[in-house]
């Protein structure tokens, strides 16, 4: 599960029902913008292990991928 995201929950269940102070928003606002970061990075790393094949059975992968792969590949050795 992703870190903060019941946190996340319990603060907007509360400005539902209550409203949130300055400070709650405020963290609130913090927690949204890491948990997108997370969800971008999972995404991320996803994309960057494909390869994409024609029906022929070419290696079509665009350059700007097949880039950031080896940029990977070098930063893991």
């Amino acid at each position: 599960m992703i870190a903060g995201l019941d946190r996340i929950n319990e603060l907007a269940n509360k400005q539902k029902i209550d409203g949130l102070t300055e400070t709650e928003r405020a963290e609130q606002k913090k927690l949204r913008e890491d948990y997108l970061k997370q969800i971008r990075g999972q995404v991320l790393d996803s994309f960057s292990g494909l390869t994409v094949v024609d029906p022929l059975g070419n290696d079509v992968t665009p350059e700007k991928l097949k880039r950031e792969q080896e940029l990977t590949k070098s930063l893991d050795i």
